[in-house]
């Protein structure tokens, strides 16, 4: 299973990709966790003690390794460079480790526009084509609302996108754009869970207004969550009805997988 969790932000997108993390953990397989948004807080989320965390490099800020992978200078536009580097290491040597969980953080590329043609995005890009196209971990990806480090051949790994949704119009919103950017590329399982819902209207408002998605189920509203953010701990142990919630949305995951399998 390879998932992409996405969504405005905001919205509880590292919540539910961390009870992911650790539910599949929890069933004995091993985890790739790769950390891909801006405002990377995955590692405390799965429980990482903050001091390991702390030690976590991002991969966009490996310039030796950068440089010597593709040839040249992190920071250059332009010139030449190597535009598919080795990246089948990096893993192994760059992550960090609890239990049967691997994380990564792949940092952001410091660029002036966007479609970015340089030595950083080159390394990004063939490392998220490894880890989805050539690994057989589950791998569970907690990006931002855009698709900066997917690309069409790359999607082709990617099993399902969870956009995490709240109750408003511009979470809403965010989420018609991210199916239509994942159709795009070719990603047709496009599925929503709803986030910080309060009562049962919330939680219809969320499936009224997204009536071309299949609502996987809801992280509801939880003071224990935003404790578990406060004190550094990982919301799986400080959650534990959050965890619950969790482990029904990936049994219907796996449900819908079973299903596409035989179908197939």
């Amino acid at each position: 299973m390879k998932l992409a969790i996405t969504g405005k932000g905001g919205v509880g997108k590292t919540t539910l990709a961390s009870l992911l993390v650790r539910i599949c953990a929890a069933e004995g397989n091993t985890v790739l966790a790769i950390d891909a948004n801006p405002d990377a807080n995955l590692a405390a989320a799965v429980g990482i003690p903050a001091e390991e965390a702390s030690r976590i490099t991002p991969i966009a800020e490996l310039h030796d390794l950068i440089e010597e992978r593709t040839g040249a200078k992190p920071g250059s536009f332009g010139g030449q460079f190597k535009l598919n580097p080795r990246v089948d290491d990096i893993p192994e040597r760059f992550a960090a480790r609890k239990d049967h969980i691997r994380l990564l953080v792949l940092g952001t590329v410091k660029k002036g526009g966007d479609g970015c043609i340089c030595p950083e995005s080159a390394v990004l890009r063939s490392l998220m084509a490894h880890l989805l196209l050539r690994r057989s971990e589950v791998v569970i990806l907690d990006m931002d609302a855009g698709l900066e480090h997917l690309g069409r051949a790359t999607a082709q790994g990617v099993d399902a996108f969870i956009v995490v949704v709240e109750p408003g119009q511009r979470s809403i919103q965010t989420a018609q754009a991210i199916k239509r950017l994942a159709k795009d590329i070719g990603i047709t399982n496009c599925y929503a869970v709803g986030s910080k819902t309060h009562d049962e209207s919330e939680r219809q408002f969320i499936k009224d207004n997204l009536p071309n998605f299949e609502v996987l189920g809801f992280i509801n509203f939880d003071p224990q969550i935003a404790e578990a953010d406060r004190r550094g701990q990982s919301v799986y142990d400080s959650a534990p009805q959050a965890a619950q919630e969790a482990r029904q949305i990936k049994l219907r995951l796996d449900s819908l997988f079973s299903g596409k399998k035989k179908s197939s």
